[in-house]
């Protein structure tokens, strides 16, 4: 007797899609993160607050594009 197992989708996530959308989300923090930390020790002396427009700095963007793919195709997995 053969026992068939069906894996049910509906409650659960496209993982062909949630893997990558983890990794791009993962990806792009690290590398925001570390990016941040350039911009504010290049433009501010030490103990100096950064002001909040390091968050408008041009090489943040692609970081930004990054996550915000990553947050895209999360949301793809989900509702597959």
């Amino acid at each position: 007797m053969k026992v068939l197992i069906s894996i049910d989708s509906t409650f659960g996530m496209e993982w062909l899609l949630g893997f990558p959308a983890i990794a791009l989300l993962i990806v792009g923090l690290v590398g925001q993160a570390f990016e941040m930390r350039k911009i504010r020790l290049s433009t501010y002396k030490d103990g100096e607050l950064a002001s909040a427009n390091v968050f408008l700095n041009k090489k943040n963007f692609k970081w930004y594009g990054i996550i915000g793919l990553g947050i895209i195709l999360w949301y793809l997995a989900e509702r597959m």
